[in-house]
């Protein structure tokens, strides 16, 4: 791959200076009255404020301890009454319930979400276009303009009744087979648990029919072979006639259809489960020969869609993973490529700052109508989106969901928000995009990549060991501890900042290795073979 570096560093996006090596507690933002403890900090402990420090905050130039404060969680480093604001970030995270001392700990005992920013979509902001920059990387071209970063073969099941049948095809292409197509970057299946039992037409049936074409279609599948039942709702007819994706064959292997799209075959039409897995072994090796012909050539960086994702964050992942990656993406979005955020419950209480950003009123409503949905939507269940953070997330120090939704955004840069999805839809604007989805990583991963993305940039603070076929899933560490603890799953160490590194260096870092990957290296998740399990679609709708 080749590389021509912009002209200056990328900014932080929200605007903070990156934190003094070494110090064991940092603050964000200069309006910020909670700072966060990077090392464990113990009751009668003397910290310095991190500056600037408020002079009637404290005696002198430090902080006296009162609580024990774990690594990542937030300490008061100014008194907060009771009904306050709680900041971090330069944004208000949450108000205090009750009054806060310097030196306490901050969590959810005394720290609760009181979403009520008001957003406004008649006074956006959008940035100015970034300084153009041009890379290049060794990718898969295919027929339509698509540029694929790895070459695999997959199996699609189109009803959790074919499911055992796609398996135990992929059985038997196991590593020593598959020696025969060494150009070939191995064959994945795609099952899941639905399918039938759904209204035909209907918004679940829409959703799963958009994932499943936009699988079979991805620049990164040379070829596929779908397996179905007979007599599921998504039919080979449906997928024909509404996603145009699919060939059908008959029982003795003709072509019924005149277009050259993927192949189907029928368990109940091929007289059950041996015989359709003997001729779906027969098909698979056809799609494998065509596969096989497709060598690596140049392609530029435009062509790549990038999937922004995070799991198992902690507070590490706002201001060292999530900013990070955000540089990465405004890199991308310089190619003239694609940057895809998602988990739509992970941005409310921060879908301000996204409204500021986009081109226009539309995208600007699109976003906020996603997020009254999801509010109406949990509310059927007698939920809340602020029951989003995780056990794993609050012990790392994240507490409220204004808090986490605050540090994920950080991951879509700083570039303007050019388009809203709905999910699995195809991503067919460049630019920074929000496709709408859940915050569980899998069914958010299997969105972007059904939306056409070709790779992902997945940060982790407790970590997650996730890998997603056909998509090389790059995992960033938030902190170091964790990039060492689990080395063999983690690809970058964005723990560097808190230990002096700029967000920039780093943000250029993760591009450099994405280019990398782009171009055939293995990440960890491949090497440990990680991804054949996450294939999860979403879908909305009752189960009949």
């Amino acid at each position: 791959m080749t590389f021509v570096p912009p002209n200056g560093d990328t900014d932080h996006p929200s605007g903070s200076s990156t934190p003094q090596a070494q110090a064991r507690l940092v603050r964000l933002h200069d309006d910020d009255n909670v700072g966060i403890a990077t090392e464990m900090l113990m009751p009668g402990q003397s910290v310095a404020i991190p500056p600037p420090a408020d002079p009637s905050s404290s005696t002198g130039n430090t902080i006296v301890v009162c609580q024990r404060i774990p690594p990542g969680h937030k300490m008061a480093i100014a008194p907060i009454d009771a009904d306050t604001d709680v900041r971090k970030y330069g944004q208000r995270i949450g108000k205090a319930t009750q009054p806060i001392r310097v030196g306490d700990h901050v969590h959810d005992h005394n720290l609760a979400d009181d979403h009520r920013i008001a957003v406004r979509v008649d006074n956006r902001h959008p940035p100015q276009r970034p300084t153009p920059i041009r890379a290049t990387f060794q990718g898969y071209h295919r027929p339509g303009g698509k540029v694929g970063t790895r070459n695999c073969v997959g199996l699609i099941a189109t009803v959790n009744c074919s499911a055992s049948v796609c398996h135990a095809v992929l059985k038997r292409f196991d590593d020593d087979r598959l020696a025969r197509w060494p150009n070939v970057d191995g064959v994945f299946v795609a099952t899941h648990t639905t399918g039938c039992a759904l209204r035909y037409g209907g918004q679940k049936h829409e959703m799963l029919g958009r994932v499943l074409s936009g699988y079979a279609r991805h620049a990164n599948v040379a070829g596929c072979l779908m397996i179905g039942l007979g007599c599921e709702q998504t039919t080979a007819g449906y997928l024909a006639e509404h996603h145009q994706m699919v060939s059908l064959y008959g029982p003795d292997g003709r072509q019924l259809t005149r277009d050259d799209g993927v192949p189907m075959i029928v368990m109940q039409t091929e007289g059950g489960t041996r015989a359709t897995i003997e001729k779906a072994d027969a098909l698979l090796e056809q799609v494998l020969d065509r596969a096989n012909a497709c060598p690596r050539a140049p392609a530029d960086a435009s062509h790549l869609s990038v999937a922004l994702e995070c799991g198992g964050s902690d507070a590490y992942s706002g201001w060292t993973a999530n900013p990070a990656v955000g540089a990465a993406a405004d890199r991308f979005v310089a190619c003239g490529g694609s940057a895809v955020i998602s988990e739509t419950t992970e941005l409310y209480g921060a879908e301000h700052l996204l409204v500021d950003r986009s081109r226009s009123d539309d995208v600007a409503n699109a976003l906020l109508d996603k997020i009254r949905w999801w509010k109406e939507h949990v509310a059927m269940f007698g939920g809340q989106i602020d029951n989003n953070p995780s056990v794993g997330n609050k012990a790392g120090g994240l507490t409220t969901i204004t808090e986490k939704s605050l540090g994920a955004v950080c991951k879509s840069g700083s570039t303007t928000l050019q388009a809203v999805y709905d999910y699995a839809q195809r991503i067919d604007r460049a630019g920074l995009s929000v496709m709408d989805s859940p915050g569980f990583d899998p069914a958010s991963v299997t969105g972007k990549v059904a939306g056409g993305c070709n790779l992902v940039l997945f940060t982790t603070g407790r970590g997650s060991c996730f890998g997603c076929k056909p998509v090389p899933v790059i995992k960033i560490a938030s902190n170091s501890d964790l990039f060492h603890r689990m080395r063999e799953d983690m690809d970058v160490n964005a723990g560097d900042i808190a230990d002096g590194h700029s967000v920039d260096q780093v943000g250029q870092r993760i591009f450099e290795f994405s280019l990398d990957v782009a171009s055939g290296r293995k990440t960890s998740s491949e090497e440990l073979g990680i991804g054949d399990h996450e294939f999860i679609p979403w879908t909305v709708g009752p189960t009949l």
